[in-house]
């Protein structure tokens, strides 16, 4: 079997679609089916199977693309066992990263590795972790975050490392009755009106979670993204809000530890298998290390 159409099937189990591998590998939608095709006659089962008006794996084209990773990513280890004969870590290094996080740590990593031989490409992806594997098909490294009780990200086809973990604290404008407050119970929080975020993000299940312990649904007005956008408009008066401890920037707002709930945030590097086995990802998973322990740790 052909590396190249090993390669075209794992774009396809990524993907889900051979307009979108085409798209990304540059070639007509017929020039994918037809390595597919190929790709079938090699492994003498069949890939591919009708799904509506579209196709999908079947249990052997996953089987097969479970193959794929480790031939795909044994391929890059040999590549990577030859640069180091050459020296330093070089390369380019893909990496996406949920804003929040990149305005923490992305200063501090780039600095880490200037002068290194890597380059980091970053660009921001504010995506719920379900949908991290979707991006490993575009990026080396995803920054991802979760609730600190939701399940890893780790599965067969993406292997994962918690970063740090970020507390998160209710958020409040400078008149408002709790703002004398260090700490408060969900109780006390009951009749506010908040402003979150959308669904499948952490910020949102500690909302779920205050639910929990009083009873009441939170009556949410606004759902933005904007941690910026958030600050504004609690520190106009206009509600409350739960947000990320290093992400809160507005110098007016008053932050309140939240007592009685779980409410945490992890910061969670996802790669392919094996992919740190390359010298330059391996230098930029360093460099999120390095820049998460600067931040968490107080004496630096």
């Amino acid at each position: 079997m052909a590396i190249e159409r090993l390669r075209v099937l794992r774009e396809f189990a990524d993907r889900g679609t051979v307009a979108a591998v085409a798209e990304a590998l540059s070639m007509t939608a017929s020039a994918v089916s037809q390595q597919l095709k190929v790709l079938a006659r090699e492994a003498g089962v069949t890939l591919l199977e009708p799904d509506g008006r579209r196709v999908r794996l079947t249990d052997a084209g996953r089987a097969l693309v479970m193959r794929a990773d480790e031939v795909l990513a044994a391929m890059e280890r040999a590549v990577a066992e030859m640069d180091s004969y050459r020296g330093s870590p070089r390369g380019q290094v893909r990496v996406a990263m949920f804003p929040s996080g990149a305005t923490l740590l992305l200063p501090r990593v780039l600095a880490e590795m200037a002068d290194s031989g890597v380059d980091v490409v970053a660009r921001d992806e504010d995506v719920p972790p379900s949908e991290v594997p979707r991006l490993l098909a575009d990026y080396d490294v995803v920054l991802t975050h979760r609730d600190e009780r939701a399940p890893s990200i780790r599965g067969p086809r993406v292997a994962s490392r918690v970063l740090m973990r970020e507390p998160i604290d209710v958020v409040v404008g400078p008149r408002h009755r709790l703002a004398r407050q260090g700490t408060v119970a969900p109780a006390e929080l009951a009749e506010e009106t908040w402003l979150s975020v959308r669904g499948g993000f952490p910020v949102d299940d500690v909302l779920r979670s205050i639910a929990t312990v009083t009873g009441v649904q939170p009556r949410i007005t606004q759902r933005l993204l904007d941690f910026t956008v958030i600050e504004a408009l609690v520190a106009t008066g206009y509600g409350v809000a739960v947000m990320p401890r290093f992400a809160v920037r507005h110098p007016d707002l008053i932050m309140l530890r939240l007592s009685g709930v779980r409410a945490a945030r992890l910061y969670e590097l996802a790669t392919r298998p094996h992919a740190d086995n390359r010298p330059a990802v391996a230098a930029v998973l360093a460099a999120f290390q390095a820049a998460a322990r600067a931040v968490t740790d107080p004496t630096t």
